[in-house]
């Protein structure tokens, strides 16, 4: 099981029973293996603010990587984010939504820029070597995949 947050500008709803998100780099990389072992997926949101709701979209996703050739097509959809290492392509079998009784109250205040003025300190060369010394495998050693950096 993966537990990911995300953030930024890296989500897109292209359809109903369709959804896209641009998988930036950081310190693991552990949705792509999953999905390639066991494409099920659980995309949840939370409200943090007046009414209390848990929404979550269930469905099967995929891994597109860089070298990938449908990768120019769907990154269309997204922001040119630094260091976007993958786009997770979602599709949508089931939506539901729950009371979010217990999620606590929080104020957004702003997006972080750490991470995005990380990516472009580190530059192409930079990342790609990144990738390669700490995204080639997961935690438990499975290789995700991003080795194909063409």
């Amino acid at each position: 099981m993966n537990l990911s947050p995300k953030g930024m500008d890296s989500l897109r709803v292209l359809s109903p029973t369709r959804i896209l998100w641009l998988n930036v780099t950081g310190s693991g990389n552990e949705t792509a293996p999953q999905l390639a072992a066991d494409p099920r997926i659980t995309l949840m949101w939370m409200s943090t603010t007046l009414k209390p709701m848990i929404l979550r979209a269930y469905g099967t996703g995929r891994a597109v990587h860089r070298g990938d050739a449908e990768w120019p097509a769907l990154a269309a959809h997204l922001p040119d984010l630094p260091g976007a290492r993958q786009i997770i392509d979602v599709s949508v079998t089931l939506v539901q939504s729950s009371c979010g009784y217990a999620v606590p109250f929080l104020d957004f205040r702003a997006e972080r820029p750490t991470l995005k003025s990380w990516a472009e300190g580190k530059g192409d060369e930079g990342l790609r070597s990144y990738w390669a010394e700490r995204n080639a495998t997961t935690l438990d050693g499975q290789p995700t995949g991003i080795e194909d950096l063409s």
